[in-house]
């Protein structure tokens, strides 16, 4: 059966995998720079790493203090499709940080403590007892994080239209032993934010989808960003394709793969109500909003962007994600920081974005990209978070005084 699925996947994508070799010149027209200069320094960095890095099209935007330095799109959606500044993308973990700023609003509001343990809310998911709300937030609960486990990995590549629950997700890690007591380590565990999802709605009394958009996504504007409940996106489309499914279709190192991937369910990947699609004008204003604590409290924003984890994490038998944080990268209550730099940075399903602010200059650096087949392992499939690396190379440009951390 499974080699029946694969001859027929193959026939498929090799008719539609021609791709376009002009994606480094085709842009939308950018609106008036405050500063062409360094407009035209972020146009060559994205123009190189687009051919270094086979990328088949990148959406950009910087601002400072609200003002437009470059918006520009390059490349191709869709082969004979332009990509455009207006489209709409999977955000991913960037909602992470809609739901941290969420439980701080309703720690400024005394209605919860990030002390409070989440058996208030949740007694029956193991070791909520042990967690509080602050820990998951932190990603210092010591929860195994599913979306890592060998089955689960498995189930979305063999389904990946599949609409996965809570429940499901969870039932791939809770029931482990934690890794460390809690608060005594950190490792990124999507576990922490499904959880928190579910704690959130107990608390509110509302769904996620709706507590979201009126406490975070409304007060900021941030019209194009939501959950749709489904696999669906709103028109206009950032096609995704992606060759990370080789190994578990079996296909041969050699020969072509590379399939679309715009339409995957990403339900497996975070908490139900806060799996959302974006734009570019929305992941800017996030990158500057959140990032500065808009809707927060001095006290809660300064518990956002703590940089604490230095020196308290370390690496553990078992734990792939337990490290040294450092100054390239430490986690906070949903955000990371980087440097003096403040991000989320998304990689799955063939696409990858970046929102960042460096709050001292009030700059908003917001990208997304997808994918060339070339940027992909012929053997594995594998691939890497380009976003990331091309964000920290514009801020070079735009804040040679005080750039990220090179990774």
């Amino acid at each position: 059966m499974r080699k029946a699925i694969v001859v027929v996947a193959l026939v498929v994508l090799l008719a539609g995998c021609t791709s376009s070799n002009n994606s480094a010149g085709s842009a939308t027209a950018p609106g008036t720079s405050i500063d062409p200069v360094k407009a035209d320094a972020v146009v060559k960095v994205v123009r190189d790493m687009m051919a270094t890095e086979h990328l088949r099209a990148v959406l950009v935007r910087v601002t400072i203090d609200g003002q437009d330095l470059i918006t520009q799109a390059f490349g191709e959606s869709m082969t004979g499709v332009p990509a455009t500044t207006d489209m709409h993308f999977r955000n991913g973990a960037v909602a992470i940080s809609y739901m941290s700023t969420l439980l701080l609003q309703l720690v400024d509001e005394k209605k919860v403590s990030l002390d409070d343990k989440v058996s208030t809310w949740l007694p029956d998911i193991p070791h909520t007892d042990r967690v509080t709300l602050g820990q998951l937030a932190q990603m210092t609960s010591g929860y195994v994080d599913f979306v890592q486990e060998p089955a689960f990995i498995a189930a979305t590549y063999a389904q990946p239209f599949k609409q996965w629950t809570p429940e499901e997700q969870l039932a791939f890690a809770v029931s482990k032993p934690l890794m460390y007591e809690p608060g005594t380590n950190s490792n990124y565990a999507h576990t922490n934010y499904v959880i928190l999802g579910l704690a959130l709605e107990k608390i509110t009394g509302q769904d996620l989808t709706t507590a979201l958009r009126e406490k975070t996504l409304a007060p900021l504007g941030l019209d194009n960003t939501t959950d749709p409940g489904t696999a669906a996106i709103t028109e206009p489309v950032l096609h995704a394709f992606s060759s990370e499914r080789r190994q578990a279709l079996q296909i041969p190192a050699g020969v072509p793969f590379y399939e679309e991937s715009t339409y995957w369910n990403p339900s497996w990947t975070l908490a139900r109500g806060a799996i959302q699609t974006t734009n570019l004008h929305d992941l800017s204003v996030t990158a500057a909003a959140i990032n500065s604590g808009q809707l927060l409290s001095p006290e809660s924003y300064a518990k956002m962007v703590s940089t604490e984890l230095r020196g308290r994490t370390t690496a553990i038998a078992g734990c792939a994600a337990c490290f040294d944080q450092n100054i390239a990268y430490t986690y906070g209550l949903g955000v990371v920081i980087s440097g003096n730099w403040l991000l989320q940075d998304p990689l799955f399903s063939g696409e990858s974005a970046v929102e960042a602010y460096l709050p001292s200059q009030k700059i908003a650096i917001a990208v997304a990209v997808t994918y060339q087949p070339e940027a992909f392992d012929p053997t594995t499939g594998a691939y890497s978070n380009v976003a990331d690396k091309l964000w920290r190379q514009i801020a070079a440009q735009v804040a040679p005084s005080d750039p990220p951390p090179t990774k």
